[in-house]
């Protein structure tokens, strides 16, 4: 079952995304995190930004994808909605299309900081692959 969501963690976020595949859960735990910041639904998936990461093992590269996600989301001022996530080994190629904020209609709840290493996994449970941890905010 594909989905997300946000897990208590004292005074900051977890986020997990789940997915038939590895590369669905990023993409999940993508939404998650902007999540965090607004409703996805309320951003328009207009302007593509292409992220690229690489790193030795999943649960590197997961902490890499959403630290590169808020670098975008920081420099670019824009939230994302919409991810298409491909991961081949120990890289990952992802496009992510959003919009810049448009605080009146988005309505800012808190600015993701960065991923932590608090609470990290990446994993396959039964038929499905999770991947989450906690994001300073």
């Amino acid at each position: 079952m594909n989905g997300w969501e946000h897990f208590e963690h004292e005074a900051d976020i977890g986020v997990r995304g789940r997915g038939a595949t590895l590369a669905e859960a990023f993409a999940q735990a993508g939404l998650a995190l902007t999540a965090i910041v607004t409703d996805p639904a309320l951003v328009a998936p207009r302007i593509p930004v292409t992220i690229r990461c690489q790193a030795p093992d999943p649960e590197f590269l997961f902490v890499d994808w959403l630290n590169a996600l808020i670098y975008e989301m920081a420099t670019r001022r824009m939230l994302f909605s919409r991810y298409e996530v491909r991961i081949e080994g120990d890289r990952l190629e992802a496009t992510a299309w959003g919009e810049p904020v448009d605080r009146s209609r988005h309505q800012p709840a808190v600015e993701p900081k960065g991923a932590t290493f608090t609470a990290l996994e990446v994993a396959r449970q039964g038929a499905e692959w999770i991947a989450q941890c906690v994001v300073d905010v």
